[in-house]
């Protein structure tokens, strides 16, 4: 079995935690979410494991590189970092509902890598100025932080949701935490995912400076993650200064997701040094 067939079911599994996650919640069997996080643990070992064969796979085809440097194996890693987070705030907090919102975006990042037929599964070699350690600090810096804001997004919905509890028709909102520790955990992911982004664009100038000889080039992905890290600046100064909280901050942990997801994927429509393939 080769990696890429490991990683493709791997999907699938992701895809069936999602849904046991979502079963459990709306259905209100906790049985099921138990049943997820064994799903879950059973995805992550294929996931390590696909990303592990990956690198033996490079040194055998002799370009010998850690599988971070394409979108392909960037989404994998993704996927894995956010159900590494996610059952870290599971076993913290004891409450699976937060699962029915995060489990489905690793499954989406994953089904996205498989399945479309826009990006390549090849294993291909570096560019020879890109070939640093810089890379891998960078990009689990950075995917540590994305993988954060992930879960932050996902509370921000609960949160939303939540907010219509008394309504009539959607008991299984009580299977959720209260709006305080709803709000809580979502700035406090915020908060981690803050240090990680600002480390990762710090890793990312020094790499830039060994690779091309300067620090910051304005192009497009570096333009939108400093948007990015503003807008999460904003929000944490916001929280701090302000005594921003609940719909305030559950609708700008959306957009700063939101920001995440452009300067992840938009700006690979553009030209620039940081687009994938370049």
């Amino acid at each position: 079995m080769n990696s890429s067939i490991l990683l493709s079911i791997t999907t699938f599994i992701y895809g069936f935690a999602a849904f046991l996650y979502i079963f459990s919640l709306v259905f209100k069997k906790p049985f099921f979410g138990s049943l997820g996080t064994w799903t879950l643990l059973a995805g992550i070992s294929g996931n390590s494991g696909g990303l592990l064969l990956r690198w033996l796979e490079s040194y055998r085809l002799g370009i010998g590189h850690a599988p971070l440097s394409n979108l392909y194996e960037s989404l994998i890693f993704f996927s894995l970092v956010i159900v590494v987070v996610y059952l870290v705030v599971e076993k913290i907090y004891d409450n699976r509902s937060i699962g029915a919102f995060a489990t489905p975006l690793a499954f989406l990042a994953m089904a996205y890598a498989s399945l479309s037929p826009n990006i390549s599964e090849k294993i291909q070699p570096l560019l020879p100025a890109l070939k640093s350690n810089w890379l891998i600090v960078h990009v689990i810096t950075c995917f540590i932080g994305y993988a954060a804001f992930a879960i932050a997004f996902g509370l921000g919905i609960m949160f939303l949701l939540k907010q219509k509890d008394s309504k009539p028709g959607i008991s299984f909102l009580k299977l959720f935490p209260d709006l305080y520790m709803i709000d809580e955990l979502s700035h406090q992911m915020i908060m981690f995912g803050f240090l990680f982004l600002s480390g990762g664009i710090i890793t990312g100038a020094i790499w830039a400076n060994s690779a091309w000889g300067r620090y910051w080039g304005w192009d497009p992905k570096e333009t939108w993650s400093l948007i990015t890290w503003f807008i999460y600046a904003t929000l944490l100064h916001a929280r701090f200064m302000r005594g921003w909280r609940g719909k305030r901050l559950a609708y700008l942990s959306i957009i700063g997701f939101l920001a995440v997801l452009f300067t992840y994927f938009g700006v690979n429509l553009l030209s620039g040094l940081h687009s994938y393939g370049q």
